[in-house]
């Protein structure tokens, strides 16, 4: 199944959404900052992404510069700062199976559909 965590602000998401709905019929949405995920599932989406936590931190949100910008936070901290500030996290990012991908720019989810 096919998942894309999605945020309608934002215009990537939308593109992101309207690749998938042009392009497949089953997927689900999760909109983040509503149903925001817990850490395992943060842990989850950074392992299938093969990245760092770091890089899933949109470091430009003021709640990153107000708040954690300069500390020397470890892996968990910055994971249990998504969870705690769902903004945070990159948008949007779509998975699909044991594939996932951040969709900047939204052609990118092409690649694993």
């Amino acid at each position: 199944m096919i998942s894309i965590y999605h945020n309608p602000r934002c215009s990537k998401s939308r593109e992101a959404l309207q690749i998938l709905e042009d392009n497949t019929n089953e997927f689900s949405v999760v909109r983040y900052l509503e149903d925001t995920p817990d850490e395992k599932a943060l842990e989850n989406i950074i392992t299938l992404l093969k990245i760092k936590p770091i890089e899933l931190v949109r470091k430009n949100e003021s709640i990153w510069k107000d708040e954690y910008k300069g500390l020397n936070l470890t892996d968990k901290e910055i994971i249990a700062a998504m969870a705690k500030h769902p903004k945070l996290i990159e948008r949007p990012i779509v998975i699909n199976g044991n594939k996932a991908t951040i969709g900047r720019p939204p052609q990118k989810i092409l690649d694993i559909l």
